[in-house]
This record gives C-alpha cells, sequence and structure tokens, in this order.
C-alpha cells in the first residue's frame, strides 16, 4: 500500500507592512521613524508609529490629529505604489510560478514544489524578505503554514516586518489561543456576537459542534467557522484563475458633499479603472456602483451591456446613470464612500462592434489618454471636474 506523504508547510503568506506609508517613508529620509498618515479627509494607511498611537485605517483626519498630533499628512502617489508592487511581485515570481495575488500589496506562494531544488519553505520565506527590503527597499511579512488560510493568520501574528512558521503539528496550538478578530474573514460583528456567548477565542469555537455553529452563525457560516478552527481550509494557492474584475473606490469622509463632488470623485475612478482595464487588454459587460454610508451600511447597483466594452464615455455614462438613481439614498443616508468596478471581463482579441449615431467619433480617444498617461502618468490627463474637486483619495478595490 501507498502511504499518505507527510503535511508540509510550504504555503507562504507575504504581506507588505502599511505599505502606502513605508513606500512613503523609503521615498522621503525625512518621514522615516516618525508617524505618517497617507491620505487627508481620510486614513489610507498609517506607519507603524502612527499606529502604535492608536492611528488606524478609514478613521478621519482630525480623529488621526486627536491621537497624534504630530502626525504627518501625505498625499497618495498612486504610480509610485503601483510600481513598487510589480517590483514586489517580481520577486515573488522570481521566487516560484505558483503565486496567488490578493491585492497591491499581499500575496500567496506555494514552494511545495521546490522542496528537491531549494531550501526549506522557512529559509525561502527568510531569503523572500531579504531580497524585497535589498531590493525594493520595503518591510515584509511571512508566514509559513501548510494551508494559506494559516499562512495569513501566521502572518498577521508576526507583523510588522516578522517571520513565522506554523509546523502541521503544532497548528491548534498556535491557532486556538488567538482571538477571533485574528482569523482571517471572521469580521467584527461576526465577533461580538460570538463573544456575546461568552466566545473568544479559536479554541472556545473549537469546542463546539458544527451544529451549535451552524445555528448560531447560520449554515454556510458555521461551516466555515467550523473548518477554520479545526485547519480543515483548503490547501491550494489558486493561480489558473483570470482576474474577474476591475474596480477601485474612494474615501470622500464625513459631512455633506455636493453632488457634483459625488460625480466628479466617480468620474475619476472610471476613468483610473478603465484605463487598468485597457492596459490588461480586457473589455467589460457590467458595470457595479459600490456605496458606502454615514451609518457604515452599503448598497450597489449594477448594470449590464448587451456587449462587452472599453468604451470609456459609454462606461462613465451608465456609472453616472446608476449613481443619479441612488440619489434618494445619498441624501437620506449620507455617503462615505464611492466605487466603481468593471466585471464580467472579457479578452479585447475580439470585439463587436457598436453602431455610433453620434455627431462625433470618439472610438480613438480613449486611446490617446491612455498613450498620454502611459509616458506622462496618470495625472497627466484629467477631467475638468477634477481640478477644483481633486483626484482624491482612489485606491484598487480588494479582489471580491
Amino acid at each position: 500500500m501507498c502511504s499518505m506523504p507527510e503535511p508540509r508547510a510550504a504555503i507562504l503568506h507575504a504581506d507588505l507592512d502599511a505599505f502606502y506609508a513605508s513606500v512613503e517613508q523609503r521615498d522621503d529620509p525625512r518621514l522615516r521613524n516618525r508617524p505618517v498618515v497617507v491620505g487627508g479627509g481620510v486614513v489610507l494607511a498609517a506607519s507603524y508609529e502612527a499606529k502604535r498611537r492608536g492611528v488606524k485605517t478609514a478613521m478621519s483626519g482630525r480623529q488621526a490629529r486627536m491621537l497624534c498630533p504630530d502626525v504627518i499628512n501625505v498625499r497618495p502617489r498612486f504610480d509610485a505604489y503601483v510600481e513598487a508592487s510589480k517590483a514586489v511581485f517580481d520577486v515573488f515570481r522570481d521566487t516560484t510560478p505558483q503565486v496567488q495575488g490578493v491585492s497591491i500589496d499581499e500575496a500567496f506562494l506555494d514552494v511545495a514544489g521546490l522542496h528537491r531544488i531549494d531550501v526549506a519553505p522557512f529559509d525561502i520565506g527568510a531569503r523572500l524578505r531579504a531580497r524585497i527590503r535589498d531590493e525594493v527597499g520595503l518591510p515584509i511579512t511571512v508566514g509559513v503554514a501548510r494551508t494559506p488560510f494559516l499562512a495569513k493568520v501566521a502572518s498577521r501574528v508576526a507583523k510588522p516586518d516578522g517571520l513565522l512558521l506554523v509546523p502541521p503539528d503544532g497548528e491548534d496550538a498556535f491557532l486556538h489561543p488567538l482571538p477571533l478578530t485574528m482569523l482571517w474573514g471572521v469580521g467584527e460583528v461576526t465577533a461580538t456576537k460570538l463573544e456575546g456567548y461568552g466566545l473568544r477565542t479559536a479554541g472556545d469555537v473549537a469546542a463546539l459542534g458544527e451544529p451549535v455553529l451552524r445555528g448560531l452563525l447560520g449554515p454556510a457560516a458555521g461551516r466555515h467557522l467550523f473548518a477554520v478552527v479545526h485547519g480543515r481550509t483548503p490547501e491550494r494557492v489558486v493561480t489558473d484563475r483570470r482576474r474577474g474584475s476591475i474596480g477601485a473606490q474612494r474615501a470622500i469622509g464625513h459631512g455633506r458633499h455636493s453632488p457634483e463632488f459625488v460625480t466628479a470623485a466617480l468620474l475619476g475612478l472610471v476613468d483610473r479603472v478603465c484605463r487598468r482595464m485597457r492596459t490588461a487588454h480586457r473589455i467589460a459587460r457590467t458595470v457595479v456602483l459600490r456605496l458606502r454610508f454615514e451609518d457604515y451600511t452599503k448598497a450597489t447597483r449594477s448594470h449590464s451591456f448587451a456587449h462587452a466594452t472599453s468604451s470609456g464615455e459609454d462606461l462613465a455614462a451608465t456609472a453616472t446613470m446608476l449613481l443619479d438613481a441612488a440619489r434618494p439614498l445619498i441624501r437620506e443616508r449620507g455617503l462615505t464612500l464611492v466605487g466603481v468596478a468593471l466585471t464580467n471581463l472579457e479578452s479585447d482579441a475580439v470585439v463587436q462592434p457598436q453602431l455610433s449615431f453620434g455627431p462625433v467619433d470618439t472610438s480613438g480617444m480613449d486611446a490617446a489618454v491612455d498613450a498620454v498617461a502611459a509616458r506622462f502618468g496618470s495625472g497627466a490627463v484629467m477631467r475638468a471636474s477634477l481640478i477644483k474637486a481633486g483626484d482624491g483619495f482612489s485606491v484598487p478595490m480588494l479582489p471580491d
């Protein structure tokens, strides 16, 4: 009989530390070892010097200054962040072809296939951290474990600028003492609900049967959490799936915002997302508008075309239509974040031509604007409405 291979901790979760703030500190020596916040009205990223004073992402700039009066505010430079991300991912892919990007600043790496030709996974993680520090100039934390979930939790525990291995025979000892909020996928709402039943750690939850958790959280959430606390999450890194959406969002802070300001913010996001989509040689069939309100509730609106398109004019018009339809809800609840995503993406190798009945053919405008942005930067050409409203603090959306 063939014996089953011994489980190995060969999944790395690599997560850049305070990414935007670290890029700013790298590029400006005056900011090093000082509390730095990227963003103005809303904190997009905070250096660890600021985090130790209580500053958090998505906090208002006013709250950040109250907690840390000497905080330094820096305007975001998204071109610099994208360039740094590309350099980091080049190191990832030079380490192993099995890379699953999670966001602009983190990824999973499967190094199981290197066990005969390279050092142990923990040592690969140490080398990866050293290379990114030396070649890109940024700190990064790496968790090493048998599954992507455990590797992600390990990197959370090891932050900042750390390296942590979770051996297969020590998974329960590592996981069970952790507070529920440290578990990937367990949000504050779920954790608060469980804490109401006296459940505060992963070990507390692991002592319960799956039927109990399903009764507390519902069938899907209960089943998932039971698998999480018992180490039964998927072991595979997903590298063979093309991205299904491209999006960006902008936090606009609390307070009343004029319709013109919100529209300008949305159109700036549409322009940015369309450029990224066309650069990736993709076309979109669906536009999704995402809104977050003063009471922290959220809403989405979407519209699909009969044929996929890359036309910035058509996509912008559709996003504006969706925003106009949501105006009553915005007036009622107030708006703190607007986002747009292009989904149902297809290759642009074959495009269904559309008849144009307008007085002006704008089919070449997108290509011209893309070319200018590629040569001189994304801020070289922008809508006139954004000159006053500002391009804002738009950030890439995390994958769904």
